[in-house]
């Protein structure tokens, strides 16, 4: 439902002695009541999300460090494109297609790195500069936070 029909629904509601009115279509629910109060309620699937996994201490012996598992600091001349909108994170357009881009890959300005599912919309993630991709920080169908590290980039 675009603004234009909600202008109409508005203006319809006011010549009448209808006090509430409550439209459902394509998913998005809209409610117009008297008195200037407009709600606006997507209707979002339900997220399921897999369980956290058990990961029981590791035993380590005496004298042997413990393994290193945090991923390599980001360098001073490396970017880190992080995520405008909370949402899940896909790395292609679908299943069956190859990730947009992948580590080593060089990228251009305004090149699709990666789409961000938010409320039933595809969001393409772009760079914001030219330089190689040096790693890719989440897994593809991973839910993502605003401002959360998607990539780092090495500039050119």
């Amino acid at each position: 439902m675009n603004l234009k029909e909600l202008k109409e629904l508005i203006e319809m509601l006011k010549n009448t002695d209808i006090s509430e009115l409550e439209i459902e279509r394509s998913g998005a629910k809209v409610r117009i009541r008297k008195g200037g109060d407009v709600t606006f309620h997507p209707a979002m699937p339900r997220m399921e999300y897999p369980p956290a996994a058990i990961v029981a201490p590791a035993v380590l012996e005496p004298g042997k460090p413990a393994p290193e598992k945090a991923p390599e600091p980001v360098k001073t001349n490396q970017i880190k494109v992080t995520s405008p909108i909370v949402g899940t994170f896909y790395r292609a357009s679908s299943p069956d297609k190859p990730a947009y881009v992948e580590v080593g890959d060089v990228v251009k300005k305004g090149q699709v790195l990666c789409i961000i599912e938010a409320m039933k919309l595809m969001n393409e993630i772009e760079s914001e500069t030219v330089g190689k991709i040096v790693q890719v920080l989440v897994e593809s169908g991973q839910p993502v936070e605003y401002g959360q590290a998607l990539f780092v980039i090495e500039p050119a």
